[in-house]
């Protein structure tokens, strides 16, 4: 099959899905592992209070296996990673010079630039966001095990979440492109224009940066009071539980803060999504 001659997230993720795959398999691997943990702390706090050796000794075992499967997969995982997504780098970068090739030196130079931010996306922010994903789902399905108003509790802070982000989305996509479109004048500016032209330009990105900064800071403000919300009212919920082990509430109360870890990561990384559709657009212009 031909590979697609487009540079976009979706392209890249197509013409090496091979490569990609195989990486996502071990996050996917190594984060199913990691939100089993407290499970099976929680287990093996049980078992050394509760039972007899034999079977106290059983779930510790279990629990430092888990240890051991998790430290191997994450140590492969990163050396698999550097090596294949180095490679695409180099492909996506000569691919963007030869796409570009009758645009100026200093939009070829800022685009190239902005190629790697893809590959660089895949790397090293795609793997949090699946690791988001899952823990996320994990985090549900084990608290609503344990109650299931506690499983609808984080269900609906993560709508109010995704809502929120939403509403901002394209305000980002904007926002980025006139950041984007003044970090495309540097060069420019640099050989061409006097040093005040300088000092403008360098106002102009720091005031496109501050207002970038602003929306996050907001979008994130709102998305902390949905989690604060979401805390209190699990922390009310787990009286409802009927006589709790030790175990059970270090279990609830470690998924409740593993689900706000995990919803912290969602719109940092679909933030950067936002940017990189807008540079997507860029990348692929005639």
């Amino acid at each position: 099959m031909a590979k697609s001659s487009t540079i976009t997230l979706s392209s890249i993720l197509t013409n090496h899905k091979r490569q990609v795959g195989a990486t996502w398999l071990m996050v996917i691997i190594e984060n199913v592992l990691m939100a089993l943990l407290p499970l099976f702390i929680g287990y093996s706090i049980d078992s050394l209070m509760t039972k007899s050796d034999a079977q106290q000794t059983h779930d510790v075992y279990v629990l430092a296996g888990l240890l051991t499967g998790l430290i191997a997969v994450s140590i492969v995982r990163r050396l698999y990673d550097t090596r294949i997504y180095g490679g695409i780098r180099i492909e996506i970068g000569l691919q963007t010079h030869a796409q570009l090739a009758q645009h100026p030196v200093a939009t070829r130079n800022a685009r190239l630039d902005m190629s790697r931010e893809l590959v660089d996306f895949l790397e090293d922010e795609l793997p949090p966001l699946l690791t988001a994903a899952i823990q996320l789902s994990v985090s549900i399905i084990i608290l609503a095990n344990f109650n299931q108003w506690l499983g609808v509790s984080a269900v609906a802070a993560g709508c109010i979440m995704l809502l929120i982000y939403s509403a901002f989305h394209q305000h980002f996509i904007r926002l980025n492109a006139a950041l984007n479109t003044q970090m495309e004048r540097q060069v420019k500016v640099l050989t061409l224009m006097p040093l005040g032209a300088l000092r403008v330009h360098l106002e102009k990105l720091n005031s496109r940066e501050i207002h970038l900064s602003d929306t996050e800071a907001y979008v994130y403000g709102l998305i902390f009071l949905v989690l604060f919300g979401f805390v209190i009212t699990n922390l009310l919920l787990t009286t409802q539980v009927t006589d709790p082990s030790a175990g059970e509430l270090f279990s609830i109360v470690t998924y409740s803060l593993e689900f706000v870890e995990a919803a912290i990561l969602l719109p940092i990384t679909l933030q950067t999504f936002s940017r990189l559709s807008e540079i997507s657009q860029r990348l692929n212009v005639s």
